[in-house]
């Protein structure tokens, strides 16, 4: 599947449709926090304009959300 090069701002907000809950900023970067069966899911995303696909996908394996669902929102 091929990742679209989208801003941080837009995967924050597609990330909350997930229930991640923006914690703090740091600079150019926004901490998200997701509690799930007794888990915590703790992401860093960073403000970029155009996030580089690396990136947005390691963020997406590491929210463990499925890549499926999530590409419903880009």
């Amino acid at each position: 599947m091929e990742l679209p090069q989208i801003s941080g701002f837009k995967l924050i907000k597609v990330l909350s449709k997930f229930d991640f809950i923006p914690i703090r900023q740091k600079g150019s970067h926004v901490r998200l926090v997701k509690k799930e069966d007794g888990n915590i899911i703790k992401l860093t995303v960073p403000l970029h304009d155009r996030m580089k696909k690396g990136t947005l996908s390691r963020i997406i394996k590491d929210s463990k959300v499925d890549m499926r669902e999530i590409s419903n929102y880009f």
